[in-house]
């Protein structure tokens, strides 16, 4: 058989076989490329070390410095530049929020959220330096 007649049979072949693999594939399926964007919520979600509540940051004592914390909660109010009240059942303290640890977060009085961060403890007085705002679902 010369090469000619050889792909001459070969191209039909060919495109037979690719219209039979399109027909098995169903139309409505979507591929999703290998570097999708997904809308999920970054880092880990679980338990976590340190303390818990308000009532447990007050009562640490002078050498918590730096406690790691993670408190859920409300935001009760603004005490002016980067500072706010934040509230759970257990007792209120001044927490301290860089204006780039919202990470887009909208929140008003009645938005529970998570705040992750340490202990900052002054010679008079203890606050929270938060490292993550997270809303609770």
């Amino acid at each position: 058989m010369s090469n000619k007649r050889f792909a001459m049979l070969l191209v039909p072949a060919l495109l037979l076989s690719t219209s039979a693999f399109a027909a098995t594939t169903p139309a409505s399926s979507t591929v999703q490329p290998i570097n999708a964007v997904t809308t999920q919520q970054q880092g880990f979600s679980g338990p976590s070390v340190g303390l818990k509540t308000v009532k447990a940051v007050l009562d640490a004592g002078m050498f918590s410095d730096d406690t790691p914390v993670t408190l859920t909660g409300h935001i009760t109010k603004s005490l002016g530049d980067e500072h706010y009240q934040f509230t759970d059942s257990t007792g209120s303290i001044t927490v301290d929020i860089d204006h780039n640890k919202w990470f887009g977060a909208q929140v008003t009085p009645q938005t529970k959220i998570t705040i992750q961060g340490e202990i900052d403890k002054e010679l008079n007085s203890t606050s929270i330096d938060v490292n993550y705002v997270r809303v609770m679902g």
